[in-house]
């Protein structure tokens, strides 16, 4: 008897509904490339971005300031973005140069954070 009952709850609980990804939230394992593009001069500049199906977005361009000097410097600039599982989209810009990198990170809507810089 113990055991019919066992393998009743068993049953109740495989054939128990499994919980459902919102609509809006895209299912990993179907991310597809929408875009890419990439430029490279051979002397220094550079930019390349992408964007995927499940919000993903790069974008990034650098340039070689003071070629050959003391005082060259890789100069960058770019922003990238995503949804998180809550349905925020996050968006983080940013400058990478001879002060370091300096971004600035911004929530948007979806689970009512505030921003942050």
């Amino acid at each position: 008897m113990k055991m019919l009952v066992i393998l009743a709850c068993v049953a109740l609980a495989a054939a128990a509904p499994q919980a459902q990804r919102p609509a809006s939230v895209p299912n990993p394992d179907d991310v597809q490339l929408l875009r890419y593009e990439a430029e490279n001069d051979g002397l220094g500049s550079y930019k390349y971005a992408f964007e995927q199906s499940d919000g993903t977005k790069k974008e990034e361009q650098g340039e070689l300031k003071n070629a050959g000097t003391d005082n060259e410097v890789m100069s960058v600039k770019g922003s990238y973005s995503w949804i998180a599982p809550d349905g925020a989209t996050y968006l983080v810009t940013y400058v990478a140069d001879e002060n370091g990198f300096n971004p600035t990170i911004e929530q948007g809507p979806g689970s009512g954070g505030a921003n942050r810089g």
